[in-house]
């Protein structure tokens, strides 16, 4: 198995955990709110990095470590629409169905872009996330122009450009020096939330652990997906592949207790055919990445 996939998976696992933990903290904090909160559990994985890759991040192309700065700008704008929605009350499943379709914008980036080549059985593949992020949502009957599905265009677009600049940065920089420019973007906008937004007051201690948990798997998973872009994994690939994370988020359900329909059923077929198709790399005759004119110091 290639070290991209293996990658991929964890993010794979982290975000459908992290999706979890968003339904459970629910309406108890506001978007902002999470947002600063959440923040805290991304210190376990910053610090590391900021003391072990202190000299790479010094010795770093300029031009990648503003790329993964800006993706972690563009994520963070991203989570506020998304966090908001949910503590508004909308339905979790059609927010989470949703937003799921961000890879749709970086695969579509990385093609006209980065002219990424995908064989027949990853565009199978991608075809069949496409399908199964639909399943997922039709349950729900939600209308084409209802507001949520409106206020889920915000996500889904910077989603999928954080997505697309990730790749982009690891062309440039190692995984390291991405994930600490990536990852610290988070930091001084979790303070100006924080100082900005009401403190919440008298917190019990599960909805900390919850919302620090939050942030650690949001953190986790994004470090991930960088290791996975920096080991010559495509973003038409690993896009739509680690968005599968409800799969993950269905299961963590269904061990909790809760019923999963016909529908639901349907999309989790087609997601785990498309996880097969995805990963299917054509190792002879075919390129991995046709590489831009723009990307001359790529990791590997």
């Amino acid at each position: 198995m290639p070290t991209w996939l293996i990658w991929a998976f964890v993010a794979l696992f982290s975000w459908g955990v992290w999706a979890v933990l968003s339904k459970l903290l629910g309406s108890a904090l506001s978007a902002e709110q999470s947002q600063a909160l959440s923040t805290i559990g991304f210190l376990p994985i910053v610090a590391p990095l900021a003391w072990s890759g202190r000299e790479r991040v010094r010795s770093a192309s300029r031009k990648g470590l503003l790329l993964a700065l800006a993706g972690g700008v563009v994520s963070c704008l991203g989570n506020i629409p998304y966090y908001a929605a949910l503590a508004r009350g909308e339905k979790f499943a059609t927010v989470l169905s949703l937003v799921a379709l961000a890879p749709l914008v970086t695969v579509l980036l990385a093609v006209l872009v980065l002219r990424e080549r995908l064989n027949f059985q990853q565009m199978a593949g991608l075809a069949l996330a496409a399908v199964a992020i639909w399943l997922f949502n039709i349950s729900d009957g939600t209308a084409l122009l209802s507001p949520v599905v409106l206020v889920a265009l915000a996500p889904i677009a910077l989603w999928g450009l954080s997505g697309f600049l990730q790749k982009v940065a690891t062309n440039f920089v190692s995984v390291e020096a991405a994930a600490l420019a990536y990852l610290g973007a988070f930091l001084p906008m979790g303070v100006y939330y924080a100082a900005s937004e009401p403190w919440p007051g008298n917190l019990p201690v599960q909805t900390w652990l919850v919302v620090i948990a939050l942030g650690f798997f949001l953190a986790f998973g994004n470090f991930a997906v960088l290791a996975a872009y920096a080991r010559q994994g495509k973003a038409s690939v690993i896009a739509p592949l680690v968005n599968l994370f409800p799969v993950v988020s269905i299961g963590i359900a269904l061990l909790l207790g809760e019923t999963v329909g016909k529908r639901e059923w349907a999309g989790i077929v087609c997601a785990l055919i498309a996880v097969l198709a995805l990963s299917w790399e054509t190792r002879i005759g075919e390129p991995n990445l046709v590489k831009s004119e723009t990307n001359p110091h790529e990791k590997h």
